[in-house]
């Protein structure tokens, strides 16, 4: 479908086009129709679907269409600052040639910067994307204006439940007008997000888009190997390749940290990202990174969702993730836009069983390459053996 078959107004219509936006995404096919017609939403896809621009798009239409005087319309809260500034950015590029306006609300910045989000706050922009605790801080100050708001949207919802936000977000329900429309969206749909969808929602619409596979253009490759290969393996690919940009993802804090300082003995430009890390210091990690100061970030999957970066050469899983919307989230953040990209996979005997079950979800064979002959032996691959005390695949671990 078109957006122009949609009936937007034509200085958002305008926007659209400027970014190069065509034809709608499965999930904004679905979702646009149900928000324009004023109900509640809960909807499942998965970064990299379009789902941000579903529920952007038919807000700035209805703001744009109702003409009324400036105010707080809609509020968007989100886990991390790193997501509420790339929703702000995509929604000033959407609204470019509207009079609609927005701000994103963040820790970590400075005291001008809380001066800004003070004066949105109380006297109005159009849609105002938050996070929980920075936006709690403004709420207990008592000028924040949410009288006229008519719009409220939970993304990534399921990621703010994993982070402990479930009473952070009822008591920012406790400051909004009863009477809203009110828009959830996840990657995922576990028993807790439904729990809250029934405390939030009133008789919602549900959509679910399946998560996808990778897309062709990721050449993916495995490498089994012992744990005490994996060193010595990542310092080979990475001497190897003169990469320029590189995400290696481990499943917990300690091994981000450890890897990290092993990759800084080994002479290589490296940060880490976790969540023992404030906003402001992810942030600015971030900015080296994009700037191209800094070639190799390590990270937990905190980096995974949420965070749009171009250019990622490579991707290595240091740990086989949990889970396999945590694989296609990880290689996901290569091969973005025209670009091809490459992702690496070390797994080692305990994770054989869990990659396995990547590979069937996937529904093919990941290559294995071998090792090189410098480390050692090998261990075989073998996915269906019988592993002790193994955990259903799907059972989330957010770290």
């Amino acid at each position: 479908m078109k957006f122009s078959e949609l009936g937007f107004h034509p200085d958002l219509l305008q926007g659209i086009d400027a970014i190069g936006f065509e034809s709608a995404t499965p999930i904004q096919e679905q979702a646009i129709p149900v928000i324009l017609a004023g109900k509640d939403l809960i909807g499942s896809a998965q970064t990299g679907t379009g789902k941000t621009a579903a529920f952007l798009l038919p807000i700035i239409n209805d703001i744009l269409t109702k003409n009324e005087p400036e105010a707080t319309k809609c509020l968007i809260v989100v886990p991390t600052r790193e997501l509420a500034i790339q929703i702000d950015q995509q929604m000033q590029g959407l609204s470019y040639f509207t009079r609609v306006n927005s701000i994103a609300v963040y820790g970590g910045g400075d005291g001008d910067l809380f001066a800004q989000e003070k004066k949105a706050l109380s006297e109005g922009a159009s849609v105002i994307t938050a996070t929980p605790g920075r936006l709690i801080a403004h709420l207990k100050m008592g000028y924040v204006n949410m009288k006229s708001l008519r719009f409220l949207v939970l993304d990534e919802a399921d990621r703010m439940l994993d982070m402990g936000f479930h009473q952070d977000i009822q008591k920012i329900i406790s400051f909004l007008p009863a009477k809203r429309q009110n828009l959830m969206f996840s990657a995922t749909m576990p028993p807790k997000m439904r729990t809250m969808a029934k405390e939030v929602l009133n008789n919602p619409e549900e959509i679910n888009v399946a998560v996808s596979v990778p897309a062709d253009k990721i050449i993916q490759v495995g490498f089994v190997v012992h744990d005490t290969q994996k060193i010595p393996m990542i310092e080979h690919v990475l001497s190897a390749g003169n990469f320029l940009s590189v995400i290696v993802f481990c499943s917990t804090k300690e091994n981000t940290k450890n890897l990290t300082k092993s990759l800084k003995k080994l002479k290589f430009s490296v940060a880490e990202i976790h969540s023992d890390l404030d906003q402001k210091e992810r942030g600015e990690v971030l900015n080296l990174f994009k700037a191209k100061k800094l070639s190799i970030l390590v990270a937990t999957d905190i980096l995974s969702r949420g965070i749009d970066i171009e250019d990622i050469e490579l991707i290595i899983n240091y740990d086989v993730p949990n889970d396999v919307e945590d694989y296609i989230h990880r290689i996901g953040r290569t091969a973005r836009a025209a670009a091809k990209g490459v992702a690496f996979t070390f797994i080692n005997e305990k994770e054989q069983r869990q990659f396995g079950d990547i590979e069937k979800f996937i529904g093919r064979t990941i290559a294995k390459a071998e090792i090189p002959t410098s480390l050692g032996d090998a261990p075989a691959y073998n996915p269906d053996q019988k592993r002790a005390h193994h955990k259903p695949f799907h059972a989330k671990k957010r770290r």
